[in-house]
């Protein structure tokens, strides 16, 4: 937890002196395309605006999206689904617009499509590596999910600003994916869009999620500066945190 806090305090160093780039990158699955049946009444003195409570549904889309996490822009990817041949296109296609001489290191939750079996091939084809990874449940790095993520995840954080590998995985520990910071985009756009949007197919949804990211791309992005948290902070939340609990519980 520690090492990922200082890698992300690490972002800018690393992208303007090592030529690394630092992505936070998750999905976003089950967005529903939900049609309102009659549309909102305004905000009116004293009251805020109010929804109509019954909806159509038009189905669902499938969001990846890597947050650059030294400028705080977004790439972003929608489908139907998310297979393990959808994620690795779209790693691929966020390496494909990094020049050549960039670097990349990506934080990634431990969801199973994120170990795959052809993610370990991108990541060797990328990497010029051409040794016999093995064969899947067999043997080699493709033996199971450690092996794969052990060869992913590659030399230990501490070395990464001398690293020489073009890309490369970092893992959240498990049940703490929210250490991600794109989940913290993520919650935005539920706020700020999913929430409020009324979309008649998922082509509309699509769509205005896109433009939901160029907008923030181009006004809202910004460096996410982070600083050490030290134990005092940490044990004034908690007294806090529980005064509150003890106020609402009785």
């Amino acid at each position: 937890m520690e090492q990922l806090c200082q890698l992300n305090g690490l972002a800018g160093e690393l992208g303007e002196q090592h030529d690394i780039e630092l992505y936070s990158a998750d999905e976003k699955c089950g967005m529903q395309a939900l049609e309102r049946t009659a549309a909102d009444l305004p905000a009116a003195p004293a009251h805020v605006r109010r929804r109509e409570c019954n909806y159509i549904r038009h189905g669902t889309q499938s969001l990846m999206a890597a947050l650059h996490v030294a400028s705080g822009e977004v790439c972003a990817s929608i489908g139907q689904t998310r297979t393990e041949s959808d994620f690795v296109s779209f790693i691929e296609w966020v390496m494909a617009e990094l020049p050549p001489q960039k670097k990349a290191v990506f934080v990634l939750d431990q969801l199973n499509t994120h170990k795959s079996e052809s993610l370990v091939r991108l990541m060797a084809r990328l990497n010029g590596d051409e040794q016999d990874l093995g064969q899947k449940g067999k043997s080699g790095v493709l033996h199971s999910m450690v092996t794969r993520m052990k060869y992913l995840q590659g030399p230990s954080l501490d070395d990464v600003r001398s690293q020489s590998q073009r890309i490369r995985f970092v893992y959240t520990p498990k049940h703490c994916s929210w250490l991600n910071v794109v989940e913290g985009w993520f919650s935005g756009l539920q706020n700020r869009l999913l929430s409020l949007v009324s979309c008649q197919s998922v082509t509309e949804l699509a769509d205005r999620v896109l433009e939901y990211v160029a907008y923030y791309n181009e006004n809202w992005a910004k460096k996410i500066n982070w600083r050490k948290v030290k134990k005092a902070d940490i044990d004034l939340l908690v007294k806090k945190t529980r005064k509150l609990v003890t106020k609402l519980t009785g």
